[in-house]
């Protein structure tokens, strides 16, 4: 899924170069904005879920390191679930956006994309992110020391 994600931006990057180009020579690309949009979306979207599941996202290790291990196992647990309750509000409120666009068939502004296109995406990378914070917080608990 990260795989689909970089080769997302990758597009984005050779549309945007492209059109660029073409501009020069008087053969702008057309729609070359709803394409990037929906490269960036999706790249962004399909790529969350392998930061989770790495662990490279964003965290303050350095505080974890002066603590003992029983607290910063239950400050791990804690940032994972408040993380999983958080991902969990946005798949929720994103799916009713999504029903609520799809509902009445809106579109891109210059090539006419199906919004759904755009959300596809997000819905799947939220869903997908989700496994990937309940994985780190398995791992997590298999950290957890018995007796301290």
């Amino acid at each position: 899924m990260a795989m689909a994600g970089v080769i997302a931006y990758g597009a984005a990057a050779v549309v945007t170069v492209a059109d660029v180009l073409g501009r020069r020579i008087g053969l702008p690309i057309e729609g070359v904005v709803d394409l990037v949009q929906l490269f960036v979306v999706t790249g962004a979207w399909l790529a969350m879920p392998y930061a989770f599941m790495s662990a490279a996202h964003v965290s303050v290790d350095f505080l974890l390191a002066l603590m003992p291990d029983s607290l910063a196992v239950a400050l791990r647990l804690l940032a994972a679930a408040l993380t999983l309750g958080l991902l969990a509000l946005m798949l929720w409120q994103g799916f009713l956006t999504f029903q609520t666009r799809t509902m009445f068939g809106d579109k891109s502004q210059q090539l006419g994309i199906p919004v759904a296109w755009y959300w596809y995406p997000l819905l799947v990378g939220l869903a997908a992110s989700m496994l990937g914070v309940l994985l780190e917080l398995h791992q997590a608990l298999k950290r957890t020391p018995d007796h301290e």
